[in-house]
């Protein structure tokens, strides 16, 4: 199945800025949406694909600091670009601190933006397929039944299945059928993709807070 074209969003006060990034950005075959403020953009429906965000730091309204700062609280991963005419370190500094791929001042080179936002992507579609795969990861693990999930617990902390048994007050044999079943539910090849799978899922630390 073939990616969706990559989205870039560009949100800046300045029309020629706004203009001069949409041809950029548009010759080198993204997707472009423009806006004047982040409440116009925060107002618009995202398009499922990789993006990146291009933003100005100082706008009327909410500042582009301000901004990332609503989409780092509410759990927005979408990578930023900041690009700005009054820059300073401290600036920086806490926007690279909150997440931000690039700042970048005004003037700045176009391939120094056209980097920057690669970069941004490559972030955007790591995170979407990491998060892709812990959400498949959660519906697998959904069709264990609880003694199952009992075993597995157990099972990724290095425990025998004898001790195991003698954990849960079942047989031997009960917990190698139930272990067998839930190596094929959560489609784990081996016990280290089990171990691996059980990590993502926030297993072992889970049995830690519990015991």
């Amino acid at each position: 199945m073939q990616e969706p074209r990559a989205t870039i969003y560009v949100v800046d006060d300045d029309p020629l800025v706004r203009d001069g990034l949409d041809s950029l950005l548009r010759s080198v075959g993204y997707e472009v949406h423009v806006f004047a403020s982040v409440d116009d953009f925060a107002q618009h429906p995202r398009t499922d694909a990789p993006s990146c965000l291009v933003l100005d730091v100082r706008m009327p309204g909410p500042s582009g600091l301000d901004f990332q700062a609503r989409l780092v609280e509410r759990g927005d991963a979408i990578p930023i670009i900041f690009l700005t005419g009054h820059g300073d370190v401290p600036m920086s500094v806490r926007a690279i601190k909150a997440g931000a791929v690039e700042f970048l001042l005004k003037p700045f080179r176009e391939q120094d933006l056209l980097d920057a936002i690669r970069a941004g992507l490559e972030r955007d579609r790591t995170g979407r397929l990491d998060t892709a795969l812990s959400t498949e990861l959660r519906e697998r693990f959904a069709t264990l039944s609880a003694r199952e999930r009992d075993v597995m617990a157990l099972v990724v902390t290095g425990l025998l299945n004898k001790q195991i048994a003698g954990e849960l007050g079942v047989s031997e044999i009960t917990v190698k059928v139930n272990r067998a079943q839930a190596m094929r539910k959560m489609r784990a090849a081996t016990l280290p993709d089990l171990i691996r799978m059980a990590d993502r899922l926030g297993l072992a630390a889970d049995r830690q807070v519990r015991g």
